[in-house]
């Protein structure tokens, strides 16, 4: 398949990877993990489990995409997988920093974590074309900083993380399945 237009191109990424939606629901299960964790066990532990999470979070979304029928990669040569690889390198450099964060209060993690995973999505609106990931987006970012300026407790940040992603995943399957429905 040759793509000749950059719709075409999104159209490809969502058509492979359901719109993004096993992505953001397995990020959301992430989120929900270590807000379990940070409730029940260690606020610093759920730190580890959003980390490990989070480097599950595309080889799982392959495989669930899978699972749904979809193919999981995009067609050689489209150029909208470069734009995701090279946000990928950015979010990790983003990462260390989250991470070094912790080390001065622990509470900004998670926080720091909400504004990196909202601006990735940002991001999601041009390689999916589907401007749900601008509001999902601002809506993380937000949630970020007002959770951080509130020192919210670790628990809290984590839970609305998980709340936000797994809503916004529920809304990109129900759109994915109405366009794969009405072509």
């Amino acid at each position: 398949m040759t793509i000749n237009t950059f719709s075409g191109a999104q159209a490809d990424m969502r058509r492979a990877y359901c719109s993004g939606a096993p992505g953001v629901l397995v990020s959301g299960c992430a989120w929900l993990a270590a807000g379990l964790v940070a409730a029940l066990r260690s606020p610093s532990l759920a730190v580890l489990v959003l980390l490990v999470g989070g480097a599950l979070i595309h080889p799982a979304s392959i495989v669930l995409n899978k699972v749904l029928g979809r193919a999981g990669a995009h067609t050689p040569g489209n150029p909208l997988g470069v734009l995701a690889i090279e946000g990928t390198v950015w979010f990790l450099a983003g990462i260390v920093i989250a991470y070094g964060l912790r080390a001065l209060r622990l509470e900004w993690f998670f926080p720091a974590m909400l504004l990196l995973i909202g601006g990735r999505y940002l991001t999601f609106q041009t390689i999916y074309g589907l401007r749900v990931y601008w509001l999902c987006g601002a809506i993380l970012g937000g949630a970020g900083l007002v959770l951080g300026l509130m020192r919210a407790p670790v628990p809290v940040a984590a839970f609305s993380g998980a709340g936000v992603e797994l809503v916004f995943a529920a809304l990109l399957f129900a759109r994915d399945k109405r366009s794969t429905t009405a072509s």
